[in-house]
């Protein structure tokens, strides 16, 4: 049995995956000029070596760089995992129903008794579980 990755470092994998993803997908950001590719690339850069750090004040520029995807390459948008939206919060939550934001919100009060407890909280199961049901 594998352990659950901590809800910092599932996000920061996710991000991760979603930094790669972008990378590959060059051609299509070609709508934006590109030296204001390298600057967004180089932005989205700091944000992970930051977060890797351990930096939670990185949140806002998270925030932001979710939103200028959303915003500079609107046909990738859909490559965003949900849960991003959820972590870095604020104006990521506009880009949220309110059905979905109410999932989140009791997955974060499971995890939050869960620490309370002491335990282990594996959110991508316990995300799969509600959003199961």
């Amino acid at each position: 049995m594998t352990t659950p990755l901590s809800y910092h470092a599932y996000h920061l994998a996710l991000l991760q995956s979603l930094y790669d993803t972008l990378r590959a997908q060059s051609a299509l950001l070609e709508q934006v000029p590109e030296e204001s590719n390298e600057l967004f690339m180089e932005r989205f850069n700091e944000l992970l070596e930051q977060l890797e750090q351990g930096d939670h004040d990185s949140l806002y520029l998270g925030q932001d760089i979710l939103c200028q995807i959303i915003s500079r390459y609107p046909q990738i948008a859909h490559l965003i995992p949900r849960d991003l939206l959820w972590y870095f919060g604020g104006d990521c939550l506009h880009f949220m129903p309110d059905e979905e934001i109410a999932q989140y919100q009791l997955l974060d009060e499971h995890r939050a008794d869960a620490e309370a407890r002491g335990e282990a909280f594996d959110w991508q199961q316990a995300r799969q579980l509600i959003q199961s049901n």
